[in-house]
């Protein structure tokens, strides 16, 4: 007993945990809220409207939408009471482990070398092979579903230039080590340093090189035959391998194993795989989650590192230390035991000052998942993310369980040719029938966000998760540039995590009696995205209808019960700037992300609801989108400009510039009507119809602008603008 005790004191933490400041505000917030919204529920209750007709049913419509607001409200303010933020001792991790750090094995993913450049993808991996972490102990896998030769011939190029890229790193102390992004930093040879300018030369002519081969082929759209004898991988195409029809294609580009390889110092290389999975007809292929499946049974014969790090495509590594970031939770000798991941945050390096897309996720990354993190653990979004293996897999915690590090560094090397002709085996394609791979082990299947029931399955497990945010950033990707694309990726993620709410999945039932409530409820804070859309499309459209009917929904501007509605948007919004300036944002950012909140409810949430009911009534079936990351240059310069994308014909966009246009016939009526027929008092019963009314015309802005003043290729098709013209005089004639 003395014994142990002793080994506690001398026990010192790798991280520490800090609760969040500013809760006696928040708890200010929150009671007050909770007091008007409850005020407003008596207000509907008094005021029912006695008489049948429109108003009784509009009344309830409203009412019903009210009710949604606020049950909504109170499951995102449910877990938020508490809220901690991670801070790491990599200093204590190195002189406690340096001699026995693990093995990590690092997963990056692509479907398509048209929607993500072989280029991009190239940088990707070198910026990991370069982290500042013993390189005999790292290995790089690409899952390449899109089986292509363009890819694996970047991979090729990719793995030449890491001989040279990766000691320059390491000489110089290079921290941003995608050379893309490095190059994009620092234009101009550094002048300071002699050694440095010349090597910095040398350096940018040979990726300039890379990049003139790897975009020459992209052109060209094949690998020409007097380059496919630089690697016998290249070979393999030969066959007729097709993208949804090939064999497995296992390469290994780069052997790590016992110092095989080495760069231009001497020092070794990580080990690189290329990893095609077999592909057939008639045999589903589970989209990324069975690619990561793939992965994790092929790198178990290869490299088995007990930790995995795996990332899409676009995210490079923006910090060097972000494994040692993590292995200080994993680590950690009485809190570590139990953590299943570790989340870091989805940045991008793409983000416009203002960032019109409300793509920086600035809220949810500083404050949500804060308040997860206290409770269990955030979600698991699918990239930048470290696992261990185990959890992965399907093992559950046992309470008191430790994993003995020392014994997981030990891994038997069998000979290279025999290992990668049995290793194949476990990509085929039949590999996982009959088992429980995408059941009880690895990735689950059958859901569009595979990654968050995933993380909840481990959670339900006995695991925890934790998440880290540090000050560099340790990824940055590349988020949606058009309007169009981020709806698209919105509707992705809400119909799945729809899905998973009315499956057995479902955080109330499947975790119940497994994590805490308040980790349940926090979940469901993304599962119901999608059902926002219907009490959202209630609020933009019906109160505006009213005004045309003279139908009056909310108390008059002279009575008392107007004060809880005064209230609620006063101090909503306030508290909301509150927050996004906190979390770095800005007042035009904060606009911009209201006018995405709208966006986003009325066509994404809408779309991904239908197509989740759409899908359980057997109407529809399962398909995964991939949010491309080439684009035109001209949307670029739009997007760069702060210009808001509406070149497409889409009908999201008739959606949206449907109401738009009849909220703006609307008011336009409204104030002529009030000017040249009523009298002024009108306003008191009305007023809170035609504030609503006029904030729907103020964030429509850009839109008004794309519809009617643009002429460039970003503005709304003429198809869009002519049918949205007329069913928003439609709705008008009705109302009116």
């Amino acid at each position: 007993m003395e014994g142990r005790d002793m080994k506690k004191n001398d026990y010192i933490p790798l991280f520490e945990s800090k609760a969040a400041k500013w809760r006696g505000v928040y708890w200010f917030y929150a009671i007050s809220m909770a007091v008007s919204i409850a005020l407003i529920c008596v207000y509907r209750v008094m005021h029912f409207p006695q008489q049948h007709g429109l108003r009784r049913w509009t009344w309830i419509g409203i009412s019903m939408a009210e009710l949604w607001f606020i049950i909504y409200w109170i499951i995102t303010q449910f877990p938020r009471y508490r809220a901690v933020s991670r801070y790491t001792f990599k200093d204590r991790l190195s002189s406690r482990y340096e001699d026995g750090l693990p093995r990590v094995d690092i997963f990056i993913s692509t479907a398509d070398p048209q929607l993500e450049p072989p280029l991009m993808v190239a940088d990707t991996v070198l910026s990991l092979m370069a982290y500042d972490y013993p390189p005999e102990k790292l290995s790089v896998y690409l899952s390449d579903d899109g089986c292509s030769d363009l890819m694996f011939y970047a991979l090729y190029e990719a793995s030449k230039f890491s001989r040279v890229w990766l000691p320059f790193c390491r000489r110089f102390n290079v921290e941003l080590r995608a050379p893309n992004a490095y190059f994009s930093a620092v234009k101009k040879i550094p002048s300071d340093d002699p050694s440095l300018a010349r090597e910095w030369r040398e350096l940018k002519e040979l990726y300039n090189e890379m990049e003139v081969q790897i975009t020459d082929i992209m052109k060209l759209g094949r690998v020409p035959d007097q380059l496919r004898k630089h690697h016998k991988g290249l070979r393999e195409w030969e066959s007729g391998a097709s993208r949804s029809n090939h064999h497995t294609i296992l390469q290994v580009l780069i052997d790590g194993r016992g110092n095989k390889e080495v760069d231009i110092e001497g020092k070794p290389l990580p080990m690189l795989v290329y990893l095609a999975r077999e592909k057939r007809p008639g045999y589903p292929h589970n989209f990324k989650a069975g690619a990561m499946n793939a992965l994790i049974r092929v790198s178990s014969r290869i490299s088995n590192g007990p930790i995995i790090l795996n990332l899409d495509c676009d995210h490079y590594s923006n910090n060097s230390q972000s494994v040692r970031d993590a292995l200080c939770f994993f680590m950690d000798d009485e809190q570590g035991h139990d953590i299943a991941y570790v989340q870091f945050s989805q940045c991008f390096d793409n983000i416009t000052k203002n960032d019109l897309y409300g793509s920086s996720l600035r809220v949810p990354n500083e404050v949500e998942i804060l308040a997860m993190d206290a409770h269990g653990g955030p979600l698991y979004v699918g990239s930048c993310c470290f696992h261990k293996r185990d959890a992965l897999t399907g093992k559950k915690y046992e309470k008191g369980s430790h994993i003995n590090w020392k014994q997981v560094n030990e891994i038997q090397e069998p000979e290279r040719e025999i290992l990668l002709e049995e290793t194949a085996k476990f990509a085929n394609c039949s590999y996982e029938e009959s088992s429980f791979w995408g059941k009880e082990m690895g990735l689950k299947y059958g859901c569009p966000v595979e990654d968050v029931v995933t993380g909840l399955s481990i959670k339900c497990k006995g695991w925890r998760s934790v998440h880290f945010n540090p000050g560099r950033k340790g990824f940055l990707g590349v988020a949606p540039v058009t309007l169009l694309g981020t709806l698209i990726q919105h509707t992705r993620w809400s119909e799945g995590n729809f899905q998973i709410f009315l499956s057995k999945y479902c955080p109330l039932i499947y975790g119940h009696g497994k994590i805490p409530i308040q980790l349940q409820i926090s979940y469901l804070c993304y599962n119901l995205w999608g059902a926002n859309c219907l009490a959202t499309l209630y609020y933009v459209t019906v109160p505006t209808f009213c005004l045309l009917k003279g139908i009056n929904l909310f108390p008059q501007l002279s009575s008392n019960w107007i004060l809880p509605y005064a209230y609620v948007l006063l101090a909503k919004y306030t508290y909301s700037l509150g927050e996004f300036l906190r979390c770095g944002g800005t007042l035009m950012g904060w606009y911009n992300d209201q006018r995405m909140w709208l966006y986003k409810r009325v066509t994404s949430y809408l779309f991904g609801f239908c197509q989740t009911i759409m899908r359980y009534l057997g109407f529809a079936k399962l398909d995964f989108a991939i949010t491309g990351k080439n684009v035109d240059g001209d949307v670029i310069k739009r997007f760069e400009q702060e210009i808001m994308e509406f070149g497409a014909a889409s009908s999201m966009f008739i959606i949206l510039a449907t109401i738009a246009l009849f909220n703006l016939l609307t008011s336009i009526s409204i104030a002529r009507s009030i000017i040249i027929k009523k009298p002024v008092t009108d306003l008191d019963s009305f007023a809170l119809q035609i504030l609503l009314n006029g904030v729907l015309i103020i964030i429509n802005l850009p839109l008004f602008e794309a519809l009617f003043l643009r002429k460039d290729q970003g503005c709304m098709p003429t198809s869009v603008t002519c049918q949205s013209i007329i069913l928003a005089v439609l709705a008008y004639a009705i109302g009116y």
